[in-house]
């Protein structure tokens, strides 16, 4: 799966969740695989802090016996992030604006992330 095809099955996250404003796959070192984020975002950035907290996320759900992390999301006063585990190597993040349909996206992210992590090693992140 080339880039393009990975930022249309993001776009297709997007179209099938109301609220979503942005998207982006990482590796879990943090590199930046492929984002459609809107302007002012830093993808970069992003894919950093996404990273840190899974590892965090990761750690916290082996300490407390909780099994293998699936996601976890943060509610701010201006919307959502979301971050889910794409298999061993991967992380999607999602933002959204107050509308987020939370338990929509949980549903239809589970197709995404199981489609992604059956391709996401084939593809390389980008050079900053």
């Amino acid at each position: 799966m080339n880039r393009d095809a990975l930022v249309s099955e993001l776009r297709a996250l997007r179209e099938r969740v109301p609220g979503i404003t942005g998207t982006l796959i990482a590796a879990i070192d943090g590199l930046l695989v492929v984002e459609d984020l809107a302007e002012g975002i830093d993808p970069d950035g992003l894919s950093a802090l996404a990273a840190a907290g899974l590892g965090l996320c990761r750690r916290t759900a082996i300490a407390v016996d909780q099994g293998m992390f699936r996601h976890n999301v943060i509610a701010g006063s201006g919307g959502y992030l979301a971050v889910y585990a794409i298999g061993e190597n991967g992380l999607l993040a999602v933002l959204g604006d107050e509308g987020l349909a939370i338990e929509r996206l949980h549903q239809e992210a589970g197709p995404t992330i199981d489609h992604l992590g059956a391709t996401l090693s084939a593809v390389q992140p980008t050079a900053s």
